[in-house]
Formats: C-alpha cells, sequence, structure tokens
C-alpha cells in the first residue's frame, strides 16, 4: 500500500488578526494504520485521529476524544483539537478534504 500525502492550505481560527492560510499536510498510511489520518499543522503540531470521524464531521458535528469536526456552511469544514495547551481551531475547504478521504479509500478501501 501507498502512503497518502496532501498538501493543503488552513485558516487557523484565533482571536487575534487573521494570519491567513497557512500550509497544512494531511496524511494516511495504510501500513501504520489503515483506520486513521494525520493532520500536521505548522510547527511541531500533528494530530491523529480516525479517519471515520472526518468523513462523519463532513456531514454532520461529529467528535472523538479531542478531535472535533463539523461542516461549517456549504463549502467549509472546522476541525477542532483539544489538548492540556489549549484548542486550536482549522476552517479547511470542504472539498480538499474530501478529495483527501477519496484518495485514502483508493489507498486503501472502507471494510479491508
Amino acid at each position: 500500500m501507498s502512503v497518502v500525502e496532501q498538501y493543503a492550505r488552513a485558516h487557523i481560527v484565533t482571536d487575534e488578526e487573521d494570519p491567513g492560510a497557512v500550509p497544512v499536510v494531511l496524511s494516511y498510511d495504510p501500513d501504520s494504520d489503515p483506520r486513521s489520518v494525520r493532520v500536521g499543522l505548522p510547527g511541531p503540531h500533528e494530530w491523529t485521529f480516525s479517519r471515520t470521524l472526518l468523513e462523519r464531521g463532513l456531514r454532520a458535528p461529529a467528535e472523538s476524544g479531542a478531535v472535533r469536526v463539523w461542516p461549517c456552511g456549504r463549502v467549509q469544514a472546522v476541525v477542532e483539537f483539544h489538548s492540556d495547551n489549549g484548542v486550536e481551531v482549522v476552517q479547511f475547504e470542504s472539498k480538499t478534504l474530501l478529495r483527501f478521504l477519496r484518495r485514502t479509500y483508493t489507498a486503501e478501501p472502507v471494510g479491508a
């Protein structure tokens, strides 16, 4: 199986001035963990969570542990990460996440 890696741009939602779009790495390694995806944010921040959570969260609010995902309007989605250091809220274009999910299912079909 091959690793799926997709570079994207997303907005970090903060109380401060909007820093604009930042680079984000979406990755999936079916040999390492076929049920999880990773989101790498700028700096040392990387989150691993269920691929199913990401898919469910694009249709309706969903959460598991420290990660929440929900649609935001018709074309965006929000992924919220909770840790002891606080909360990171990241806004993506939904089509970016959908394209990434499709690629992961090509690499490792559901139920395989």
